[in-house]
C-alpha cells in the first residue's frame, strides 16, 4: 500500500501528539499485529503506542532507485510495492513481518550481506522521534550523524523511525541456485572465495550435521530454465538443499523461502507431516502465525506443564544469531556441535559495506563475519536454566564475535556495555532522552 506525503505527515503529527501527552515516566511499545523479538517477559507491561497509520511505502523512484518508507512497514508490504518496478532494497531480512524500522533499529540480515551489508547501511536518511518528543532528520553527515550511526542496534530505546528513505537494487524475475556441499575443512576458505568481488548475488549455508554443511549460491536470471520450483506448498525449502545440486525460484519466491517454514522450525508445530500440512492452509504456512503458536505456549506454560506431568527435562530456548570472524567459523562450529547440538544451522555471511563503522555494534570495516542462526531448545542443566545460553555468549566473546539482541540476552552489566559501547550509548542518551523517558538498552533487552 502506499499513500501520499501528506496523509504521511497527518500521521507523524497524531502519533507525536500521542506521544508527548503520555504521563511522565510511562514506558511506551509500539503496538504492532506481530512480533520478530524473542522477548516475551514483560512485554505487556508497556504502554501501547499504536503506529498503524505508518505502516506503508510513500513512494518508489525508479530512476534514482530509492524508496521513501514509513517506519512501520513490513518487509513484504515493501518487497510487494518494489517488485513491479524490478528493484528491491539491497537486503531483505528472511522474515515477512519484518518491520523497515524494526530491521534498522535491531538490525537484520540476508544472503546479500555479504556484499550490501547489514539493512541500515542502505538507509540514506531517516525522520526519528526521540524519546524526548522531539522529531529529527538523521543523516550520515548532518547535524544529527550522531544519532544516524547509533541508531542501529539500539532497539528503539534512541527513538523511532518515522520515515527512511532506502536506496533499491534492480533484480531480474528469476534466481538461480546452486547447493554445493563443502568440508569443515573448507568451509571458512570457500566462503571467503564465493564472497569475492567477482561472486554471486546472493550466499548463505545450511550446517545439517556435523561435517554436513553446504552453501548456496544463488544468481538472478531472466531465464527460468526447465522449470520453477514451489516451495510455499506441499515441498520443503530446506530439505531440498541435499536433495538437488541446482534450483531455480522465481525472485519473489527466493526471497521469501525462509518464511513459508520459519527456516525449519514449523516441524516442531507439524507443519512438515505430510498430513498435517495437506490440510494446514497455504496463507497460514508463514512465520507470523508460527511465532504467534510459540507465543500462546509461553504465555500459558503449555511446554513447561507437559514435561512436569510426563517427568522429562524442562527445555531451555535457544534461540539466536551471532557473527563470527570467518577465520573463527570452525572453531565456533566444533564447540557448538559438542557443547549446544542444535541443527540444522544456518549460516550467512556478511561484512560491513563500506568503511563507515557503527558504534552500538562494532564490527570491523573489510573484515568477513558469518553469522550463524539456530533456533530450538535443549534440555535444561539442572539448577542452571540458562546455561547453554551463557556458554554461546562466552563462546561468541572468546572468538571476537558479536551477538544480535533480539532474543534472550543473558550478560551482566559491565560485560553488556563492553560488548556494546557503554561510553557511546551514554552519550547518545543524554543528548536525546535527557530526561530517561525511555529505558536504556541494557535494561530493555535483560529485563
Amino acid at each position: 500500500m502506499t499513500l501520499t506525503p501528506t496523509r504521511h505527515d497527518a500521521a507523524v503529527a497524531d502519533l507525536v501528539a500521542r506521544y508527548r501527552a503520555l504521563p511522565p515516566g510511562t514506558r511506551v511499545r509500539l503496538a504492532k499485529k506481530t512480533s520478530n523479538l524473542f522477548r516475551f517477559d514483560g512485554a505487556e507491561t508497556a504502554g501501547r503506542l499504536d503506529a498503524s497509520a505508518l505502516a506503508s511505502v510513500i513512494s518508489v523512484d525508479d530512476v534514482a532507485r530509492t524508496a521513501d518508507v514509513q517506519g512501520m512497514t513490513t518487509y513484504e508490504d515493501l518487497v510487494e510495492a518494489t517488485l513491479p518496478h524490478r528493484l528491491m532494497p539491497l537486503v531483505v531480512p528472511q522474515l515477512k513481518t519484518i518491520t523497515l524500522g524494526g530491521a534498522v533499529t535491531g538490525l537484520g540480515i540476508e544472503s546479500t550481506s555479504f556484499r550490501h551489508g547489514l539493512p541500515h547501511e542502505s538507509v540514506l536518511e531517516m525522520d526519528i522521534l526521540t524519546p524526548d518528543g522531539e522529531v529529527v532528520t538523521a543523516t550520515p553527515d548532518g547535524e544529527h550523524a550522531d544519532l544516524f550511526a547509533g541508531f542501529p542496534n539500539s532497539y528503539g530505546t534512541l527513538g523511532y523511525a518515522l520515515r527512511l528513505k532506502i536506496e533499491l537494487q534492480p533484480v531480474a524475475p528469476y534466481v538461480r541456485l546452486e547447493h554445493r556441499r563443502v568440508t569443515t575443512e573448507d568451509l571458512a576458505a570457500t566462503i571467503t572465495e564465493v564472497c569475492g568481488p567477482d561472486g554471486p548475488d546472493f550466499v548463505d549455508g545450511t550446517v545439517f550435521e556435523p561435517g554436513e554443511q553446504y552453501l548456496t549460491l544463488g544468481t538472478f536470471s531472466e531465464d527460468p530454465g526447465p522449470g520453477v520450483s514451489d516451495y510455499a506448498g506441499q515441498q520443503i525449502f530446506y530439505r531440498s538443499i541435499r536433495e538437488r545440486t541446482s534450483d531455480v525460484l522465481t525472485v519473489h519466491d527466493y526471497i521469501w523461502r525462509w518464511d513459508t517454514d520459519w527456516f525449519w522450525c514449523s516441524r516442531a508445530l507439524g507443519v512438515q507431516h505430510p498430513v498435517v500440512r495437506r490440510f494446514w492452509p497455504r496463507r497460514y504456512r508463514r512465520s507470523d502465525v508460527y511465532r504467534r503458536l510459540v507465543a500462546l505456549d509461553r504465555r500459558y506454560g503449555v511446554s513447561r506443564l507437559v514435561h512436569r506431568v510426563t517427568r522429562t527435562p524442562q527445555e531451555e530456548p535457544v534461540i539466536q544469531d551471532v557473527e563470527i570472524p570467518v577465520d573463527r567459523l570452525a572453531e565456533f562450529l566444533d564447540a557448538f556441535h559438542r557443547d549446544i547440538g542444535i541443527r540444522p544451522v544456518w549460516l550467512c555471511p556478511l561484512r560491513l559495506r563500506g568503511e563507515k563503522t557503527w558504534p552500538l555494534y562494532p564490527m570491523q570495516p573489510g573484515e568477513l563475519y558469518v553469522n550463524v542462526g539456530f533456533w530450538s531448545s535443549v534440555p535444561e542443566v539442572p539448577g542452571q536454566p540458562d546455561a547453554h545460553n551463557r556458554r554461546i555468549e562466552e563462546l561468541v566473546a572468546d572468538l571476537g564475535g558479536h551477538k544480535s539482541l533480539y532474543s534472550t540476552v543473558h550478560y551482566n552489566e559491565g560485560e553488556f556495555w563492553k560488548h556494546y559501547n557503554g561510553p557511546a550509548y551514554r552519550a547518545l542518551k543524554r543528548r536525546y532522552d535527557p530526561h530517561g523517558r525511555q529505558p536504556d538498552l541494557y535494561s530493555k533487552v535483560t529485563r
